[in-house]
C-alpha cells in the first residue's frame, strides 16, 4: 500500500496485488462471451431453419434480417450505455447488460407467432434478437471499459494480454461454443428433429450471463472511474472533441472495417462450406464449421501475448498484413483449394486466426486505452458501434459481393470475399501505421495525466472530477496553477502534480 498526504492527513492508499487484482477484470469482460456466441450460433441457426422452412425461410428477407438485426441493437446498445457508463457508472452498465441477455436470449429460444403464424414466429425471433443486441452492446462500453481500468492495478508487462484474454478471447471461445453446441444437439436429437435443435441453441445463450451474474452484483466502480469520473460534473464535449476527435476517427473506421469482414465471415462460414461440400449432411456443414472456429483460438491467444511484448499496434499491422496475403492467395487459388474440403479448412483458419491476432484482439485494446477515464465510456462505445455498423452492412453485403464477382454457383463468385476481406486488411494496415497511437503498459494513468492538464490549460476546473469524499475530488494541478505552464520541476514531479489525491476507500 502506498501513502497520500491528505488536508495535513497522511492516508492509506489499498492497491490490491495477485488474484485480488485479476477477479475484477475477469468478471468484467468475460460477458462478451455472449457477443460471441449468440452471434456465432445464428449461422447454424439460419442453416436449420432454411431446412425447416424451405419455402417461407431459405431466400427470404427473413434470413438476412435475424443474422443482422442483432448487430442493430447492439449499435444502440453501445451508444446508449456508453453514456450511462460515463454518467451512471460501468457497474450500472454491467448489471444491465447481463440481465438483457439473459431475459432475450430466453425469448429468442421460445420465439412464437400469433396462431402459430411462421412468419410471425420469424418476426417475434427478429425483434427479441434487436433487444437482445442491446444487452450485447452494453457490455462493449461497460464492461470492456471496466476490464481496461482494472488492469491498471495489475502487473506491469501483462495487462495488455489480461485485457484480450478477458475480451476477444472470451468472444472468439462463444464463436467456438457457438459452432460446437449445434454439432452436439445434432448428434443427440438426429437430422430428423432439428425443430428443438435451433430452440435449444439459442437457449443455450442464458447460460454464461446467468454463471457470472452474481459475481457482478459483488463488483465495485474502478478506482480508475472512482478518481478521475465527470459523473457530477458537465462534461465539456467540446474540449473533448479538439482533442480526440482524429484518434476517435481512426479507429472507428479500423474497427468498421475489420467488422465488415471478421463477423460475416463468421456468420456464413455454414454456407460457405455448403458449397464445397456436395450434399453436406448437418454433422459435416456443423464439424467443419467446428474446425474452422477453432483457429480463431489460436490467433487469439498469441496476439494477447504479442500485444504486450510487440505494442498493440504494431502487433495489429502484423496481423492484419498476413492475413491480408492468405486472403489474395484464397481469392487468386480458390478453385484449387476446394478441391479439398480438409485443406480449405485450415487455410481459411489461418485466414481467420490472423485477423485474430491483428486486429481482432488489438482494436479494442487501442480503443479502451486510448482515451481519458472521464469520456472512455462514450469514445470507446461510438468506436464499437461504428464496429458493429460495419459487421451489419457485411453481413447484408456478404452475398452482394459473391454476387458482384460472379455468383455462388461460380469459383470466382465465391472467392470474391476473400479479396474484398483482403484488400480492406491492406487499408487497415495504412490506417493503423499512420493514425493510430503507440499504447505503453501506463498508457491509462498517462492518458488520464495528459487529459487533466489539457483541461487546465483551457481554463477548465478539476477539482470536482472523480466520486471519492473528502480530498478525492481535489488535485494538486486544481489547487496551485492556472494552467499546466505553471508546473515547474522534473518531468516526474510534474506528473505527480496532475495525479488526484485519494482516500483509502478502494474498489475491486
Amino acid at each position: 500500500m502506498d501513502s497520500t498526504v491528505v488536508n495535513g492527513q497522511s492516508k492509506m492508499m489499498i492497491k490490491p496485488t495477485g488474484m485480488a487484482a485479476v477477479w475484477p477484470v475477469i468478471a468484467c469482460g468475460v460477458g462478451l462471451f455472449s457477443d460471441g456466441y449468440l452471434n456465432g450460433v445464428i449461422g447454424s441457426v439460419n442453416t436449420l431453419l432454411a431446412l425447416i422452412y424451405p419455402n417461407e425461410y431459405a431466400g427470404s428477407t427473413y434470413s438476412k434480417r435475424i443474422s443482422s438485426i442483432v448487430f442493430v441493437g447492439t449499435v444502440v446498445g453501445q451508444l446508449l450505455f456508453g453514456y450511462f457508463s460515463d454518467k451512471i457508472g460501468r457497474k450500472f452498465g454491467i448489471l444491465s447488460a447481463t440481465i438483457i441477455v439473459i431475459v432475450f436470449s430466453a425469448l429468442s429460444a421460445g420465439s412464437y407467432g400469433a396462431g402459430g403464424s411462421v412468419r410471425g414466429m420469424f418476426a417475434a425471433l427478429t425483434v427479441y434478437r434487436f433487444f437482445l443486441g442491446i444487452g450485447i452492446g452494453a457490455e462493449y462500453p461497460a464492461g470492456s471499459v471496466a476490464a481496461s481500468e482494472a488492469t491498471n492495478d495489475c502487473k506491469k508487462g501483462w495487462r495488455h494480454a489480461l485485457f484480450i484474454a478477458v475480451t476477444n478471447c472470451v468472444i472468439d471461445a462463444g464463436f467456438v461454443v457457438a459452432a460446437f453446441v449445434p454439432l452436439v444437439l445434432v448428434w443427440i436429437f438426429g437430422e430428423n428433429h432439428i425443430r428443438a435443435i435451433w430452440r435449444i441453441a439459442l437457449g443455450l445463450g442464458v447460460v454464461p450471463p446467468l454463471a457470472i451474474f452474481w459475481v457482478r452484483l459483488k463488483l465495485k466502480e474502478p478506482e480508475r472511474f472512482q478518481t478521475q469520473s465527470m459523473r457530477n460534473v458537465r462534461i465539456p464535449y467540446l474540449l473533448v472533441l479538439r482533442r480526440y476527435w482524429f484518434r476517435l476517427i481512426a479507429i472507428s473506421i479500423v474497427w468498421f472495417l475489420y467488422d465488415f469482414t471478421a463477423y460475416s465471415f463468421g456468420i456464413f462460414s455454414s454456407p460457405i462450406l455448403e458449397r464445397i461440400i456436395p450434399n453436406p449432411t448437418l454433422v459435416e456443414t456443423f464439424g467443419w464449421n467446428t474446425v474452422i472456429n477453432l483457429f480463431y483460438i489460436p490467433g487469439a491467444f498469441a496476439g494477447a501475448f504479442a500485444s504486450d511484448w510487440l505494442g498493440p499496434k504494431t502487433c495489429l499491422v502484423v496481423g492484419v498484413t498476413l492475413q491480408a496475403i492468405i486472403g489474395f492467395f484464397m481469392s487468386g487459388f480458390y478453385s484449387k483449394l476446394v478441391e479439398n474440403v480438409a485443406g480449405f479448412a485450415v487455410i481459411y483458419g489461418i485466414f481467420l486466426t490472423f485477423g485474430e491476432f491483428g486486429p481482432g484482439d488489438n482494436i479494442g485494446l487501442i480503443a479502451s486505452k486510448s482515451f481519458p477515464t472521464a469520456v472512455r465510456g462514450q469514445c470507446y462505445g461510438i468506436a464499437a458501434a461504428i464496429g458493429k455498423i460495419g459487421a451489419f452492412a457485411g453481413s447484408y453485403a456478404f452475398t452482394d459481393i459473391i454476387n458482384a464477382f460472379g455468383g455462388s454457383s461460380t469459383d470466382r463468385g465465391n472467392s470474391g470475399p476473400f479479396f474484398v476481406g483482403s484488400a480492406f486488411a491492406v487499408v487497415i494496415a495504412l490506417i493503423t501505421l499512420l493514425c493510430l497511437p503507440k499504447l505503453s503498459q501506463e498508457c491509462i494513468e498517462e492518458e488520464d495525466i495528459a487529459f487533466r492538464a489539457y483541461l487546465v490549460d483551457h481554463g477548465w476546473d478539476v477539482s470536482k472530477m472523480g466520486l471519492l469524499k473528502e480530498s478525492s475530488i481535489a488535485t494538486e494541478a486544481g489547487e496551485h496553477m492556472s494552467t499546466s505552464a505553471e508546473m515547474t520541476g522534473s518531468a516526474d514531479e510534474k506528473k505527480r502534480q496532475m495525479q488526484p489525491v485519494y482516500t483509502a476507500e478502494r474498489a475491486l
